[in-house]
């Protein structure tokens, strides 16, 4: 009897690793979309086309009205977030109710990849049908990834979480870091290869929405769904009705809530550095593409090896203790990048290796940490409004973003301003009592928090 217990619990642990490492595999497929195409390429491209179509004042008129060419891509980001906020919610309370999340994950993923490789076709004059394709694909990834957060509770132990989610995030960069290495290639040497620069970059962004379609397969192969703990959960309606059902609930848990509003503000701020970074490489220092994308292949690297040095840090110290280290160095990065002199690329590059060491632990050591605070059979549910926080709220950074630009006309003083969402970041997440709200959820306490 004790082996037969023993072989049960060898298989069962076998099957869990299983899911672990089919997981990671989301984080390797969908994490190409968000550096090649968000943070490298689409930004900067999508400017230009848009500055192609763009009258004598520097302003394009989509539906008549006026936007000035340089805030477009924020402008893009904020409308995709809107339309993921009546999106997420639905996905979440779906998944809870029918626990049936592979469906719906393959559904946003292939949708997020069908958008993306339409980029190809984003030439000339077309900034709409970019914007369009943007939203599209941005608000897909946004509704894959609460199916595909809510999993982590599922598949990894308490005291395991901040190594799992860790991981995944690595498996992330190290794809977003292959991809751009043939990227640079083609990108710099595209008259080799018979391209117009134009047409090297359609390449980099259709092959992106290729990459996420091909390696979502082995997510889907090994995950498996699960019973719903609660046929009631997740009450329908529409989506702005189901968040604020969703927000109610979390009333019963306003130490959930507390932490959902300090990662609210910190996220929006390491959101926008990621989306506008190269816009602002590109525009304010005048970088040339080719450093942008070295500077971005740096990040990829160091945040492979930043996420499992923080997943360490926070067994020392404790999750909560690492983040907020974590913020002090974002607002650092901030306020170096403020003052980084025009045309200084071994300086850019500096900047980006700090930004490396911290980007990819904030984001898994956020994500863990948050599992802990979500009750049973509220995962996806909650994790939608996780989203709301990570990408779907998110627009409020870009915005802010955008505004600055267009009322100073400089990117400088709009990347300065981000300093407010880590700063109120930092204050809202040092009073919130992790063990008591961890407690509070009805979960196991770590031994360290």
């Amino acid at each position: 009897m004790a082996a037969e217990t023993t072989d049960a619990a060898t298989g069962a642990d076998g099957d869990r690793r299983r899911e672990q490492r089919g997981w990671y595999f989301y984080d390797f497929a969908c994490s190409v979309y968000s550096t090649s195409v968000v943070t490298v390429f689409l930004g900067p491209y999508l400017t230009s086309v848009a500055k192609a179509a763009a009258d004598a004042d520097g302003y394009v008129h989509p539906l008549g009205v006026p936007v000035r060419a340089g805030s477009l891509f924020a402008y893009a980001v904020s409308a995709s977030v809107l339309l993921a906020v009546v999106l997420m919610p639905l996905a979440g309370a779906w998944a809870d109710r029918t626990g049936r999340r592979k469906p719906l994950l393959a559904a946003a993923a292939y949708t997020g990849a069908a958008a993306t490789t339409g980029l190809f076709l984003v030439s000339g004059e077309r900034y709409l049908l970019g914007a369009l394709l943007l939203i599209v694909a941005n608000a897909a990834l946004a509704v894959s990834m609460v199916v595909y957060n809510a999993y982590l509770p599922e598949i990894a132990a308490p005291g395991e979480r901040d190594a799992v989610s860790s991981r995944g995030w690595a498996f992330g960069y190290t794809a977003g870091a292959l991809v751009l290495v043939v990227d640079l290639v083609l990108y710099t040497g595209h008259e080799r290869f018979g391209l117009s620069e134009g047409e090297a970059v359609r390449i980099a962004l259709a092959s992106a929405g290729l990459w996420w379609g091909a390696f979502t397969v082995v997510p889907l192969r090994r995950l498996r769904d699960r019973a719903a703990p609660s046929p009631a959960a997740g009450a329908g309606g529409g989506g702005l009705r189901q968040l604020v059902a969703t927000l109610r609930d979390m009333r019963r848990h306003p130490l959930t809530l507390s932490f959902l509003l300090a990662y609210l503000f910190y996220n929006d701020g390491v959101q926008t550095v990621i989306s506008q970074a190269s816009v602002y490489g590109s525009e304010e220092l005048g970088l040339d593409q080719t450093t942008l994308i070295t500077a971005v292949l740096l990040v990829q690297v160091l945040a492979v090896a930043g996420a499992l040095l923080m997943a360490r840090l926070a067994r020392s110290h404790g999750t909560k203790r690492t983040l907020l280290g974590s913020l002090a160095v974002w607002t650092a990065i901030l306020l170096a990048g403020f003052a980084l002199p025009a045309g200084s690329a071994p300086w850019f590059y500096a900047l980006a290796a700090m930004i490396g060491l911290v980007l990819g632990g904030s984001q898994a050591l956020s994500r863990s940490l948050f599992s802990h605070l979500v009750p049973r059979g509220k995962e996806a549910e909650y994790f939608a409004a996780y989203e709301l926080s990570d990408r779907g709220l998110s627009w409020l950074g870009p915005l802010f973003f955008g505004l600055a630009y267009q009322l100073t006309g400089s990117y400088r003083d709009a990347i300065g301003s981000l300093v407010i969402f880590f700063g109120i970041g930092f204050a809202l997440l040092a009073r919130v009592p992790v063990q008591r709200a961890v407690a509070a959820a009805g979960n196991p306490v770590p031994d360290r928090i």
